[in-house]
């Protein structure tokens, strides 16, 4: 019943608007287009860009809102879903009630508003693992395997959503800075240089290995330290941590308690002429070919699960050497978004590969779910 008492708290007219913007078409942008625009970000332009958004935006969010509500195996009453369910309520009545955008001074309020938006969804991703953790509680072990795989999708479309409207707003935000760093265009770097990423990257990796284990492989990094192409650096440096932080675990604790040392987690950055390809090798004893396809799944980590141990919600920015088994899946989605993609391939008592690609030219345009 509560889930009922949840739902009547948004009046019947605003969820009735919901499904009308659900059924209307999303807008696609490719990061080609977003470098271009907004390498002059004129008032006339930001005004633009936000009168996109203002109809963009709710369009976006009213899709993901209406799949909250029907989720397979009542995953959709789950008191964390239901809270996740909320916020894009919330943040679809902001955006439909915020006026015309007609002048600076308009657009100026309507990036404060989607500013406080983009940190109202902060911690979707961890709510949304609370709420399948709370359901993989309730369910059948025998579901588990086949049918969960509607639940992937969902959140397969859910996540790479989340990951366009963060990109949407941030740009449109960052956008704004009186001073932007040399080369960049809002979130894009126009140089951005691949093989100093994965360097500071891996940095932060070794550092979260040495905290939980106090001591951490070395990382060899093989590339063209002059090459740069247009990317955004947050995105590739939270795909790199992730696949770095995986190789550094399985080399630590295959090596753990042995005589040898134990030997480097190699990174080999290549630029071809429509992909950049990094590929982060390891010899830390590989993963059972049984084992392979569930890597990409939201249901399972080899690690134990951080929320079981603190479910305070509220410092979920802390990083664990291992997380919600969310790290893969979600940077294949990061990869995906600007045509990229990532491969595991993985010799059992050896090591793994993992290959991540990304769309050099840049002009793939957003997948939309």
């Amino acid at each position: 019943m509560a889930a009922k008492k949840l739902y009547e708290s948004f009046p019947k007219a605003l969820i009735e608007e919901v499904h009308r913007w659900g059924g209307l078409k999303q807008t696609g942008v490719s990061l080609r287009y977003m470098m271009e625009f907004g390498s002059r970000p004129t008032e006339k332009n930001l005004r633009i860009s936000a009168q996109f958004l203002h109809k963009e935006l709710p369009i976006r969010i009213a899709r993901r809102a209406i799949e909250l509500e029907s989720l397979p195996y009542g995953l959709s009453e789950k008191p964390a879903v239901l809270k996740v369910r909320d916020w894009y309520l919330d943040s679809f009545r902001d955006l439909r009630s915020f006026p015309e955008i007609k002048n600076t001074s308009d657009q100026l309020d309507f990036t404060q508003m989607i500013k406080m938006i983009k940190v109202r969804h902060n911690n979707v991703v961890p709510m949304m693992a609370l709420g399948v953790q709370q359901l993989k509680k309730d369910i059948n072990p025998k579901i588990l395997t086949q049918d969960l795989d509607e639940i992937h999708q969902f959140l397969d479309r859910f996540y790479m959503s989340r990951i366009g409207i963060r990109m949407l707003i941030g740009q449109h935000v960052a956008l704004h800075d009186p001073n932007p760093p040399p080369d960049c265009v809002g979130y894009i770097h126009t140089k951005m240089s691949p093989v100093e990423i994965a360097r500071n990257a891996s940095e932060d990796a070794r550092a979260i290995c040495l905290g939980e284990y106090g001591s951490a492989p070395h990382v060899d990094i093989y590339g063209d330290t002059n090459f740069t192409f247009p990317y955004v650096p947050t995105h590739l440096h939270l795909m790199v941590f992730e696949l770095v932080k995986n190789s550094l675990r399985a080399v630590q604790e295959r090596f753990m308690d042995s005589d040898k040392l134990a030997p480097p987690v190699r990174i080999i950055v290549a630029d071809g002429i429509e992909d950049v390809t990094i590929k982060v090798s390891d010899e830390g004893g590989g993963i059972p070919r049984s084992g392979l396809p569930k890597i990409f799944t939201y249901l399972y980590s080899t690690a134990k699960n951080p929320l079981d141990e603190h479910s305070n919600l509220g410092s979920t920015d802390g990083v664990t050497m291992a997380g919600y088994g969310y790290g893969l899946p979600i940077s294949r989605l990061y990869a995906r978004y600007f045509g990229g993609d990532l491969q595991v391939i993985s010799m059992e008592g050896y090591g793994t590969d993992a290959y991540l690609h990304l769309s050099r030219l840049g002009d793939s345009q957003e997948p939309l779910p």
